[in-house]
């Protein structure tokens, strides 16, 4: 049996002006897992996946619907077979299972596939390079989102702090201290899509005033990829409170949002915003180690549905880091 893992992933800082060409920070997820694991399996009985958090198995090659969860699972395998140049038939049984909540702006349909490619890949001889994997999440992101940025596939591959700017190369970052965050999830569902469309209808008729705040969000965003690499923590959160006033200026926080980011703040969190695309979704607080319960009880009080910490570990210092490319150029109309 091979198993592989990989984490969820959150925004911290640029959510819609990386629309726009502006800078935009995202962090990995540690405490949120998908798993993969391939096992051998008897002759003649071909690839089968078993997707357990659905409840659903599926035989690869068979007829499947695109709104299927399995058909994007399908489409990994086929993809990695293919970067191999697997032949069939193989006999494969394949097992995925995720504490990555789904569709809530977590990243969970590229961290299952995260683990997915490497699984397959390892199991059958191959060490994929961080680069390399994701570059075949990233045709998956393409089927669960039409258009996608790169930031997913990028920080859940590399399980490090990225700098995206749409069509440039994304640049992984380096935390100079460990980074404490609470996520909180207003149990909102609020597709991406919809409040992206939104903000472009108010963009287009007020173009001055949006690309005014659009240009304090990615200045925002230069400003913390610099703290984070010096590890002033403190003025990483006074720069994600600064984010949140600008998305509460285009409209996409929301009175469940803003509550669970107040009850953070009074709790004693170093700063708090929205996570995603807003109205409705995760709020993100930065906090210290000694405020992590307090701003956790606190969040859960004013109305979380469910309440994640994590830790995002400072990174170590090697001249072998990978530079990720930079995904197609599209027309992105992701957060």
């Amino acid at each position: 049996m091979t198993r592989a893992e990989a984490p969820g992933k959150a925004i911290l800082l640029g959510e819609h002006a990386v629309v726009y060409g502006r800078p935009a920070i995202a962090v990995p997820v540690t405490q949120l897992r998908a798993c993969a694991t391939v096992t051998d399996a008897p002759a003649g009985q071909g690839i089968i996946i078993h997707a357990e958090d659905l409840g659903s198995s599926h035989h690869f090659g068979t007829p499947i619907d695109s709104a299927d969860p399995a058909f994007a699972l399908e489409a990994t395998v086929r993809h990695t077979l293919d970067w191999m140049g697997s032949q069939l038939p193989l006999d494969l049984t394949l097992t995925i299972c995720s504490t990555v909540p789904i569709a809530r702006g977590l990243g969970s349909g590229a961290a299952v596939a995260t683990a997915l490619v490497r699984a397959l890949a390892q199991h059958l001889g191959h060490s994929p390079t961080a680069t390399e994997v994701s570059d075949l999440v990233y045709q998956t992101e393409i089927l669960h989102h039409g258009t996608p940025s790169g930031i997913d596939n990028t920080v859940i591959a590399f399980e490090q702090p990225v700098y995206f700017v749409k069509g440039r190369s994304l640049e992984t970052l380096r935390a100079g201290k460990p980074l404490w965050l609470v996520i909180g999830d207003t149990g909102i569902a609020s597709p991406t899509k919809v409040a992206v469309r939104d903000v472009r209808r108010a963009w287009r008729r007020e173009p001055g005033r949006y690309e005014a705040w659009f240009d304090r969000i990615g200045a925002i965003a230069d400003a913390a990829r610099k703290a984070l690499a010096t590890g002033d923590i403190p003025l990483l959160g006074r720069l994600m409170d600064e984010n949140q006033e600008l998305l509460e200026n285009i409209d996409v926080s929301s009175k469940e949002l803003d509550a669970l980011i107040g009850a953070a703040r009074s709790a004693g969190a170093l700063g708090s915003k929205l996570c995603g695309a807003g109205r409705g979704g995760n709020m993100i607080a930065l906090v210290s180690p000694t405020s992590v319960q307090d701003v956790a009880d606190a969040v859960r009080g004013a109305g979380a549905v469910n309440v994640i910490v994590t830790e995002l570990e400072e990174s170590p210092h090697s001249a072998d880091s990978e530079t990720p490319r930079a995904p197609p150029v599209r027309d992105s109309a992701q957060c």
